[in-house]
């Protein structure tokens, strides 16, 4: 039998008027703790992020998601944050901040095989 993990995920969101507090889910970020996984997925749906607000600068969320990744991946270039241990960049990460990108509280799981789980997670949540 195959070992199960605890992991915790939250959904990156994405508020093209952070005043209306509505969001649209572009990615998630799954931690493992006694694995020391951690990844990062997203994509984002320019069409639908339009429909919210023409003037979101959609080259700077890009640029933001992909900080969110270098940082849960431990990219030395992306500053002192990036240095933490795991699960201090996902509780970096995960903080409450009232940005255009949020994330939402996390959520545990079990799972057998982590990279499928985050993969199964993106599809059902963001896809």
């Amino acid at each position: 039998m195959q070992e199960k993990h605890l992991y915790e995920y939250a959904i990156i969101r994405v508020l093209p008027v952070v005043e209306r507090e509505e969001f649209i889910n572009v990615g998630i970020i799954l931690f493992c703790k006694s694995e020391k996984f951690i990844r990062v997925h997203f994509a984002i749906n320019e069409t639908k992020l339009r429909s919210f607000s023409k003037d979101l600068d959609l080259d700077q969320i890009r640029l933001n998601l992909q900080s969110f990744k270098k940082i849960a991946m431990g990219d030395e270039k992306c500053g002192p944050i990036a240095l933490l241990d795991i699960p201090s960049r996902f509780r970096w990460l995960t903080a409450v901040r009232s940005s255009a990108i949020q994330t939402s509280r996390p959520h545990p799981g079990l799972c057998n095989d982590l990279e499928q789980t985050a993969k199964r997670l993106f599809e059902e949540l963001v896809s």
